[in-house]
């Protein structure tokens, strides 16, 4: 492969373009004669003549004319880079977010809502995954930043975390187990009804399960989903006991009715809170659009 410095196929394209030694100097901004010993220099070493020359104009060669059309599109692509990379930088470019379907809804609209305004140009892509899948995004770089159930041993100890909010999880049913809204129940009493939770593959069963085992109970789930709103609804209609964050079903609280015959169980024992958390990379990695959406969680509130 022959060595030859990209500045002088640049020269090359815009003699090539304009088939005129001094347009190709003003659109290059330096002199006539630096153009044409650029050509000579390119000529030489690809031991090829690419222009005929003569006082009144300038030809391609057939083999000028064979790098030319190799030339044109790689240039093109090169200013196409460059433009994206300008509009990138004058519209906040691109953010990649991981969250579950459930921390979208119910916690980060209102973010996106608020960046979107500020930021029209900048593209928002969000995948929908389990804290859990999140944090294997976050560690293989598929995103930039992770807005997940915390604690999370998932994440990478060398992410950065910021907690931006605490919530505890609830017990909720519906009007089948009506005899239970006005009890207190213990943790040993709950293995007697049917839990309905998340997955597996879900930060949330794996802190449900540590709790059960801290009192000594087995867990063997009813049904398992990948949807807290499922949950809410399977509940509603007398499926089980669903196990869900508080701010699914926020303004619910103990003993009380929704109007649709869904209550919070009263429990004995006082549940670990939780906390929603942000994780991300080395920060001078991110985007500027990254960068500005971490600043709505370090310096100001909804």
């Amino acid at each position: 492969m022959i060595d030859i410095n990209y500045e002088l196929y640049k020269v090359f394209y815009h003699v090539a373009s304009t088939l005129n030694f001094s347009e190709a100097s003003k659109q290059l901004f330096i002199s006539q004669s630096a153009v044409s010993q650029s050509i000579k220099t390119l000529e030489r070493k690809l031991d090829q003549t690419l222009f005929i020359r003569s006082t009144k104009k300038v030809q391609l060669t057939p083999e000028g004319e064979i790098l030319m059309r190799h030339i044109e599109p790689a240039m093109n692509l090169i200013q196409k880079g460059e433009a994206q990379l300008l509009d990138a930088a004058s519209t906040g470019g691109q953010i990649r977010i991981g969250a579950s379907d459930t921390i979208c809804r119910y916690f980060l609209i209102p973010y996106l809502e608020r960046f979107h305004k500020a930021f029209p140009g900048a593209h928002i892509k969000v995948v929908n995954q389990t804290s859990m899948k999140c944090a294997e995004l976050l560690s293989n770089g598929q995103v930039d930043i992770i807005v997940v159930n915390y604690p999370n041993k998932h994440i990478a100890a060398t992410a950065s975390v910021m907690r931006i909010k605490k919530f505890r999880d609830v017990f909720i049913a519906g009007n089948t187990f009506q005899d239970l809204k006005d009890k207190t129940l213990s943790f040993s009493q709950l293995p007697r009804y049917p839990i309905l939770m998340l997955d597996k593959n879900s930060t949330t069963n794996e802190f449900l399960h540590e709790l059960f085992q801290q009192h000594q109970l087995d867990l063997v789930p009813e049904i398992e989903l990948t949807s807290n709103d499922l949950l809410v609804d399977l509940a509603r209609i007398g499926l089980g006991i669903a196990f869900v964050p508080d701010y699914c079903v926020a303004g619910l609280q103990d003993g009380e009715n929704d109007g649709s015959g869904l209550f919070r169980l009263k429990i004995q024992e006082e549940l670990p809170e939780r906390e929603l958390a942000i994780a991300y990379n080395e920060p001078r990695t991110l985007s500027r659009a990254a960068g500005e959406f971490l600043s709505y969680f370090q310096n100001s509130s909804i």
